[in-house]
């Protein structure tokens, strides 16, 4: 059972979702979050305040190694989650993406190994199948990045990998699929959905023919727990999702039944990522979280739309129509 957990990347959309769900789980939490000069602390900013109460938030840079080895001192759980996630974002300044999501990811493996951690749960990304071969995806679909920030997801899972077979660092790669829920920002399809149907009804987006799978933040969370203290899985790859696609499309339709008005739709080519850079489908096979893990998804996506609308018409003051998935 974890004790004393470290989560980087904290003040993000999942890691404030993972550290809510730590703290209410009875885990002492360290929380380490981006410096900024405002003091912000991202995402914890929106926690219950005997959450908030809970949690030790250290500020820094995943980039920074000595800066993470004081972090993950006295831990025996690190949930590493730090680092840059904007897609397009990511064609404008692949270094970035390399410095903090392989840099920072050896970072953090370099400090779990001088720390002697009893796990290290690193996370993924389903973005690293590109499109797929054939669906639902197993963890033994190959690799093949369509993004430099899917590659540098792909390269830092391999390092982490290699960290177990080359020490023994005991390395659990947790790929979760598409998640969504209250928090997440504007630049995610489906608060940019939500955000342009509350204020205009008129929804500009890229593709709508894409197909993801679509998992609520809470079972996300969940299976990051599970894969932090199930015996074990270390040094395994396990996917977290619920086996659905949906198109994009689909979740316009299912916003517009929960407002109970029409929406119409505009293609905008600016919100296009190249072509041979988008990812047609991903469709998740969870068997082996089943299996190894235990778990299983447990909110529907209509449910979780439902709670994901009400959170964003309660925040409005924090987002813009004119936002799009960056």
């Amino acid at each position: 059972m974890t004790s004393h957990a470290l989560v980087t990347g904290a003040g993000g959309f999942i890691g404030s979702h993972l550290v809510e769900a730590l703290v209410r789980s009875g885990t002492r939490v360290r929380a380490l979050v981006h410096y900024n000069s405002s003091g912000r602390r991202g995402q914890l900013d929106d926690l219950p305040a005997d959450v908030a109460a809970a949690v030790e938030v250290v500020a820094g840079d995943v980039t920074d190694p000595g800066c993470v080895a004081t972090a993950v001192e006295g831990c025996d759980t690190v949930f590493h989650l730090a680092a840059l996630i904007g897609i397009p974002y990511s064609y404008r300044a692949p270094q970035s993406y390399v410095a903090t999501n392989v840099a920072g990811t050896l970072a953090v493996l370099e400090a779990c190994r001088a720390a002697g951690v009893a796990r290290l749960v690193h996370t993924s990304t389903s973005e690293v199948y590109g499109s797929p071969e054939s669906v639902p995806i197993t963890e033994t679909h190959r690799l093949k990045p369509q993004s430099p920030y899917a590659a540098t997801k792909a390269a830092a899972d391999l390092v982490a990998l290699s960290y177990h077979a080359s020490f023994g660092l005991p390395v659990v790669v947790v790929r979760p699929f598409n998640t969504y829920g209250p928090r997440q920002s504007a630049r995610a399809v489906i608060p940019t959905v939500i955000t342009q149907a509350l204020a205009t009804g008129r929804i500009r987006l890229g593709a709508t023919d894409t197909v993801r799978d679509f998992l609520y933040v809470d079972d996300t969370a969940r299976g990051f727990i599970a894969a932090g203290t199930a015996a074990g899985v270390e040094g395994e790859v396990i996917q977290v999702g619920t086996g659905t696609g949906t198109p994009i499309h689909a979740v316009v339709a299912a916003v517009a039944a929960i407002l109970g008005r029409p929406l119409d739709v505009e293609r905008d080519a600016r919100r296009l990522r190249p072509a041979a850079s988008e990812v047609d489908r991903l469709i998740c096979d969870a068997e082996r979280a089943r299996r190894l893990l235990g778990w299983s998804p447990t909110v529907d996506l209509a449910t979780g739309l439902r709670h994901t609308v009400d959170w964003i018409r309660g925040h409005a003051d924090r987002y813009r129509p004119e936002e799009y998935a960056v």
